[in-house]
């Protein structure tokens, strides 16, 4: 997805309006291979090496890069709020001790780091059956959720057992428990959008291993001559700092952000001081209520922005 997720809601629910209406400077940053983020100095979208990264990359370059712009313009330590693989690329970032110094605090919806135990049985199965992996191998770099392939592997593993494709949004978020048609309508005229097949093997990796590591290539000496080493490195979520504040909320019907692998994480900070890490459970939320939700301004964005005034 791209920066659009903060603005689907009207004016007077969506994040980004609300901050503003709060007095915040609000940036929005748009995911590498988004419709607003295609841009290269020397390669074209058509060019394999164009799609040659994975969420590494946003955490290594397009993550600081972003932090940088806008510490140079607005001229004062930021505020960070990320849904989904915005929270992911954070919290690897935080776990390098990276961008801690130009932060004054972070919240994040829908907490990425171990997936795991991912209940979505649609994701879960494209894992599984390397979904991402037969299309590299098809010579597709562009990972294109609305692309003929994409539409057609999908096809064949709504077919299976125990997967139910009637409601497309659903089997990938989970039961959403709030959502306006209207909204839906919104968000399939804008989402979901294209990113990289190797960034989507990445996640697969990551969903059939439990693990938060560098993408893995699969082969000893490519890992050696990328990483030194003869597997990839792990992201270590306990090095997160401790004295950094962060706003987490997570659901409870969430297939993709499942609690139990968000508990995984929680785990992890636990050392953090007391206050600094605040938790918000909502039982009734999924990965699509976060910004879509009619009730999202009263049940997480207004205590959200609470959390950042007391930064």
């Amino acid at each position: 997805m791209d920066g659009i997720t903060w603005l689907l809601l009207p004016p007077d629910q969506s994040l980004a309006f609300l901050l503003a209406d709060n007095g915040f400077d609000v940036w929005i940053a748009n995911t590498r291979g988004t419709r607003y983020s295609r841009g290269h100095v020397s390669l074209s979208p058509d060019d394999p090496a164009y799609w040659d990264w994975t969420w590494d990359e946003l955490v290594a370059y397009d993550l600081p890069a972003t932090f940088q712009y806008v510490h140079d313009q607005a001229g004062q330590n930021l505020h960070y709020v990320g849904h989904s693989l915005g929270t992911l690329m954070a919290l690897a970032a935080f776990s390098k001790s990276q961008l801690v110094s130009s932060l004054r605090s972070a919240a994040l919806l829908c907490p990425i780091a171990y997936v795991g135990q991912m209940s979505s049985p649609l994701a879960r199965n494209a894992a599984n059956n390397f979904l991402a992996e037969a299309l590299h191998w098809l010579g597709l770099n562009e990972f294109d959720p609305r692309g003929e392939a994409v539409v057609k592997l999908l096809k064949i593993i709504c077919n299976k057992p125990g997967v139910d494709c009637t409601d497309l949004l659903t089997s990938f978020t989970g039961q959403n428990c709030c959502l306006n048609s209207s909204i839906v309508d919104v968000f399939l005229s804008h989402e979901p959008q294209s990113t990289a097949t190797k960034n989507m093997i990445h996640i697969s990796q990551m969903i059939r291993g439990g693990t938060i590591e560098m993408y893995d290539y699969d082969d000893e000496e490519k890992n050696r001559e990328h990483y030194g080493e003869t597997s990839p490195p792990a992201y270590n979520m306990a090095s997160i700092p401790n004295d950094l504040p962060l706003f987490l909320s997570y659901g409870g019907a969430d297939a993709l952000s499942d609690m139990n692998d968000v508990q995984l994480l929680l785990d992890s900070l636990k050392d953090g001081e007391g206050d600094k890490v605040v938790k918000q459970y909502r039982a009734d939320y999924a990965h699509a209520d976060y910004v879509m939700s009619a009730n999202a301004k009263q049940d997480v964005y207004d205590p959200l922005i609470a959390f950042f005034r007391l930064q």
